[in-house]
């Protein structure tokens, strides 16, 4: 057996232990709540043995033990009435005792809880013993479901261990996966980079030299960007206007016609502490998300806006919009709208601005049919 399997098999026995532990501990104490509630009943029984023998007594009868039995009650709250049902005497009823009206109340809810017991004085002449459960009876009413909820969060708790252990174990599974692929990614490139210089030599249009030379350079920007997945990104104290513009130029050049592209943004520089290469992948999955958005067709936006403390971000189109109930929703993994694709952008991109750039990340204003905004705030470096 693989030592996988192994760690799933001692999980389950361990979640099964404690469910079965649980339920054999709620099994007995259901048994002693019905034992107890048992040697209430014979309690009251016994009680109402005594109230009928001093009832009958004489001069000639030994009162002693009905009297200790009559008063040694303390605990068990009883309500006693004529065939009539009219209240002779209570006890044991707290600060109500004196009240009437809550009296009367109490004795409806009694009833619901045990069967009244006849006290017989003579042929056509008795009384109703109505009694409730007490204190500790009524505590212990509630331990299973105090046991439950325990029960319940305990299982909780073991489950998002073992999801959060596996989610852990997936994430560094894709990072192998990105790291991996950003090696493989790496060969070819080499070899491209070789082909390009040789290009150079020969008489070709310097412009199609230039676009190649920029795709490779892209090529090498995901393929660092890859690599940087699961490990901590350097920060650079960078002019972020500069860093948002060259990745807006560069999708705006790669971008259907249909698309009309506006930056706008203050004159002077603007600095913040972030990773390059992953700001660049931010601007893009934004970018990229809002033509998505749009469906190739429509107006897309960048505004880069100082504030006191920090640097505003603002990605806006003229798309489909996003429902309100789905602005949280979106940055989950695994929500798209799209037919195609894992969902993955606006997640990673959650992460790259957040985690990695302790920046925030937030839907700003949607309407169906009209466009999104989406802001990204940065904390100012002097």
């Amino acid at each position: 057996m693989q030592f996988s399997e192994k760690r799933n098999l001692t999980r389950w026995i361990i979640i099964i232990s404690s469910f079965l532990i649980a339920s054999l501990i709620l099994w007995n104490t259901y048994v002693f709540f019905q034992i107890f509630k048992e040697e209430e009943r014979n309690k009251m029984e016994l009680w109402a043995t005594a109230q009928q023998s001093l009832n009958n007594a004489n001069e000639f009868t030994d009162i002693e033990l009905p009297s200790y039995i009559l008063t040694n009650n303390k605990t068990i709250p009883l309500i006693l009435t004529d065939k009539n049902g009219k209240i002779v005497s209570n006890l044991n009823l707290g600060e109500i005792e004196k009240d009437t009206a809550k009296v009367k109340a109490f004795l409806k809810v009694i009833k619901n809880q045990n069967e009244p017991i006849k006290v017989q004085f003579a042929t056509d002449n008795y009384n109703l013993l109505y009694y409730g459960d007490s204190a500790m009876l009524n505590k212990l009413k509630y331990y299973p479901i105090a046991l439950l909820l325990v029960a319940f969060l305990f299982g909780g708790v073991v489950y998002n261990f073992y999801r959060a252990t596996k989610m852990a174990t997936q994430n560094k599974l894709w990072a192998g996966m990105a790291k991996e692929t950003a090696h493989q990614i790496g060969t070819p490139l080499s070899s491209l980079i070789g082909w390009l210089e040789l290009l150079k030599l020969e008489n070709i249009d310097e412009t199609t030299i230039d676009e190649i030379e920029k795709d490779i350079n892209r090529l090498q920007t995901i393929t660092d960007r890859f690599s940087k997945i699961g490990s901590e990104p350097v920060l650079e104290k960078r002019d972020i206007i500069a860093e948002t513009k060259s990745s807006f130029e560069y999708l705006q050049a790669r971008t259907s016609k249909q698309v009309s592209f506006e930056f706008r943004a203050p004159t002077k520089p603007l600095y913040v502490s972030l990773n390059p290469t992953l700001h660049s992948w931010t601007i893009e999955n934004l970018v990229k998300n809002s033509i998505d958005a749009m469906k190739g067709k429509g107006k897309l936006s960048i505004e880069i806006v100082e504030g006191d403390a920090f640097i505003y971000i603002t990605v806006t189109d003229s798309g489909s919009g996003i429902p309100k109930n789905k602005f949280k929703t979106i940055f989950e993994p695994g929500y798209t709208s799209k037919k195609r694709g894992w969902g993955l952008g606006l997640s990673l991109t959650k992460r790259i601005v957040q985690e990695y750039h302790k920046g925030k990340i937030r839907v700003v204003s949607s309407e169906i049919g009209k466009g999104t905004t989406m802001q990204i705030s940065f904390k100012k470096e002097s």
